[in-house]
């Protein structure tokens, strides 16, 4: 069976959030959708379930925290990280950690 990894990328700048959907769905079996707002992001959440939640530039500390709380009421399985950058090998390496750890678990 060929499932795709749906992941949520949000953030406010273009420029990283062009280059983090790019290398997203680069991978094979992996399918990046955006938003830049958390209100955007809730909205996408709450239409499909997203286990991996990247939240790049732009959100302050408090906004990230916030729109953890209000996925985590959507599904409290799903994983909401923030990617700081540093390129294809680190993204890739932060999410197949994500997906290890949650078959660790059992999740």
């Amino acid at each position: 069976m060929n499932t795709t990894l749906e992941i949520l990328v949000v953030g406010r700048e273009k420029a990283i959030l062009d280059v983090v959907e790019r290398l997203i769905n680069a991978h094979e079996g992996w399918k990046a959708t955006v938003a830049t707002t958390e209100d955007g992001a809730v909205d996408v959440f709450k239409k499909q379930p997203f286990p991996i939640v990247l939240v790049c530039a732009g959100f302050s500390a408090q906004e990230e925290e916030a729109l953890r709380q209000r996925l985590a009421r959507e599904d409290p399985g799903s994983v909401v990280i923030r990617h700081y950058g540093g390129g294809s090998g680190l993204l890739e390496n932060e999410i197949l950690g994500i997906l290890h750890q949650r078959r660790s678990y059992g999740k």
